[in-house]
């Protein structure tokens, strides 16, 4: 076993049974490398003076993992039963033959061979380190994600390892939890939890262009945070990016980004379901790669946060994962991450999922009030979530693939129930957006309704950054809100420069 295991994994990653030779591999305290020679500490130190020892060249100068593993993937009709058809992942395609969605598949067969001890130790082993690209949150399960593609084709900004927050005060003051956590995925490079997803579709881009494929540029139809992820890692690796974007649909940090990133914007006066009939139609006329959720790939990072979770519990299985859900892609995603793990042996169950809704754009909560008899679009009504600003998701099919297997819920919250549900948290130390407010008040809901108990642990996802969405807190504590009262609005207090004045008014607060 330890020898196939050496011969499928690069030797920085390797398990904590490669214990014989005398010298720790730098960022893996449990793996060990042959003894210095000074053909190493010549490389050392040309690493030190910024020469061809950088962490990419190191990389590069192991045995690449795709010619001695064991492990591949493919796309495949999600779903699809005993259809026959699939495709390499070097192929341009995102839909099946006969129009449905398509999945990566992976040889589960070959990743069983690997006991779960394995992969515990494997994954652990890795998280953190500055080892290329292992110490991705994402790429430190790279056999799981892609496990065909060559370390120097990876495009990587160490996303992941993002924090998985005690809720303390806020789940025993406001709602009589002990086990309340918040995974914080907004904290990351551009500011949400598309950047796991967007390093697996630009690295497999950046692979594919290299194979000489005419893909002249990567494209998305976006409510921000996928146009913000997208030309950041495309700009890191010299791909020209366009986003099509709603005209004044998104919030000013959202529409910044790309625009610093060097991405061609397009400003579309439409809403988001409008920019993405437009991506669609035009890469089915360029040479411009789909970057949307549509686009399987994208699932394949984003389902390493649901491992990292489980990871972080060391190994054990919360009861409830709360989503908030627009376009579904990461519904899918957290169920296919918690799925493999449970099929490979490394936990033997499953959380329940609720998908949170803002009232505004509420399709999937509509079909499930209706026991998912049928599925309807609607037109998408302004929400501060903008990001889930959308009537007709795409990953509709697998989102409520993933609540039936599951037993899943879903709840919706209006305006007020979520901006309300955000100063809430906010006030015991968090900084939401409003979509983890969104999944805040779907929680309160199932705690009122004693669908979720004091002991259950919950895991709320916080998709984004609140810094992101300044402007709609500004104006909640501002009570600059049309039809919301702000109900733990905390505006400044208006003072003159008077010790008196000032002292009057702490005496009062102090009081209280």
């Amino acid at each position: 076993m330890a020898a196939i295991i050496n011969s499928a994994v690069p030797l920085a990653a390797r398990s904590l049974s490669s214990r014989a030779t005398t010298e720790r591999v730098p960022g893996c305290t449990g793996v060990r490398a042959a003894p210095r020679s000074r053909a190493t500490l010549r490389v050392r130190a040309e690493a030190a003076a910024g020469g061809v020892g950088n962490i990419r060249e190191q990389a590069a100068r192991r045995v690449p993992l795709e010619k001695n593993s064991l492990f591949n993937a493919k796309y495949t009709p999600f779903n699809k039963g005993d259809s026959g058809e699939e495709y390499s992942l070097d192929e341009v395609i995102y839909r099946s033959k006969n129009g449905g969605l398509l999945d990566v598949e992976h040889d589960m067969e070959a990743l069983a061979i690997y006991p779960p001890e394995y992969w515990k130790a494997l994954f652990d082993e890795r998280v953190g380190k500055t080892v290329w690209p292992y110490g991705s949150g994402v790429w430190s399960k790279k056999e799981w994600v892609l496990p065909g593609i060559s370390d120097d084709d990876i495009v990587s900004m160490f996303e992941g390892n993002s924090n998985l927050f005690w809720a303390e005060r806020y789940g025993r003051e406001n709602l009589k939890m002990s086990d309340l956590w918040v995974k914080q995925c907004g904290n990351s490079h551009t500011g949400s939890f598309k950047d796991l997803g967007m390093t697996a579709l630009v690295s497999q881009v950046n692979r594919m262009r290299k194979m000489g494929k005419p893909l002249a540029a990567v494209g998305c139809a976006s409510t921000g945070d996928t146009s913000a992820a997208l030309s950041a890692y495309a700009a890191s690796a010299d791909i020209p990016s366009i986003v099509f974007l709603p005209a004044d649909k998104i919030s000013l940090a959202q529409l910044v980004q790309p625009i610093a990133n060097g991405s061609l914007v397009l400003s579309i006066d439409t809403d988001f379901d409008g920019c993405m009939r437009l991506i669609r139609e035009v890469t089915a006329e360029l040479p411009i790669y789909l970057a949307n959720s549509l686009n399987s790939l994208r699932l394949e990072g984003q389902k390493t946060a649901a491992i990292e979770i489980l990871q972080q519990f060391n190994w054990e299985v919360p009861d409830y994962v709360i989503i908030p859900g627009g376009n579904l892609g990461n519904v899918y995603a957290f169920f296919k991450g918690f799925k493999m793990c449970k099929d490979l042996g490394l936990v033997d169950s499953m959380p329940r999922m609720v998908v949170a809704q803002a009232h505004n754009a509420n399709p999937l909560y509509r079909a499930y009030k209706n026991g998912f008899e049928n599925f309807e679009a609607v037109k998408a009504e302004p929400t501060f979530a903008s990001a889930i600003q959308i009537g007709d998701p795409v990953s509709i099919d697998r989102a409520i693939y993933a609540l039936k297997e599951t037993n899943g819920i879903v709840e919706e919250a209006t305006e007020e129930e979520l901006m309300d549900a955000a100063a809430e948290a906010d006030l015991t130390g968090m900084f939401n957006c409003p979509h983890t407010g969104v999944a805040l008040a779907a929680l309160k809901k199932l705690r009122e309704a004693q669908t979720i108990g004091p002991d259950d642990r919950v895991v709320v996802v916080s998709t984004a950054h609140g810094l992101k969405f300044a402007q709609s807190k500004v104006a909640y504590h501002a009570g600059e809100i049309e039809g919301i009262v702000g109900k733990y609005a905390n505006p400044p207090v208006s003072v003159p420069e008077d010790f008196g004045k000032v002292m009057d008014i702490l005496s009062q607060r102090l009081k209280q």
